[in-house]
């Protein structure tokens, strides 16, 4: 009787924390797709932002070799706050006298995208939510064994009651008492 009433309630513990961490597992994955949601968007700014920076770049070199001096202020002033500081260090470099220089101000340290540490950033927290997601999923996993387990344990107790034969009987209750 011990061994059914304990198995009974270790059944319905295991099934409620099996569906309580099968909802944590939920709600974890579900954060974690919002984060790669905003990584991604943050990515595909960061990638538009390089295209203006890229296209700007490409427009004031094309003025500056062509001694249009205006032309070529006119685009320097339009660099974005976040690419102008990498155009200062790469002109410092000398790339025309220099064969040593980058050969663009995007291979320069001071390039760096707010939009892309973003993106990276919460790429990084999403994957420690999905593994936090994984976690969950694998312990309401062993709480359902736990739930297959005890109910084995609730079948050999119950059924070593029903048995006429003493050796019979015990068999089944250590079978009982070892699943448990």
């Amino acid at each position: 009787g011990v061994l059914l009433a304990l198995a009974t309630v270790a059944t319905a513990w295991s099934g409620y924390q099996a569906s309580r961490w099968n909802g944590e597992q939920a709600a974890a994955a579900g954060r974690a797709n919002a984060a790669r949601i905003e990584s991604t968007r943050a990515s595909g700014l960061a990638d538009a932002q390089t295209q203006v920076d890229v296209a700007t770049f490409t427009a004031w070199v094309d003025a500056y070799a062509r001694g249009e001096t205006d032309l070529a202020a006119f685009y320097r002033r339009r660099f974005r706050p976040e690419f102008a500081p990498a155009v200062t260090a790469w002109v410092a470099t000398q790339p025309v006298k220099n064969p040593d220089a980058p050969l663009t101000p995007f291979a320069m340290p001071q390039y760096r995208l707010a939009a892309r540490a973003d993106a990276v950033r919460l790429e990084a927290n999403a994957e420690a939510l999905s593994a936090k997601a994984r976690t969950n999923v694998q312990r309401s996993t062993n709480y359902v064994l736990a739930v297959v387990l005890f109910a084995a344990t609730l079948f050999f107790a119950g059924m070593s009651a029903k048995l006429p034969s003493p050796r019979l009987r015990l068999a089944l209750l250590v079978m009982g008492l070892v699943t448990f």
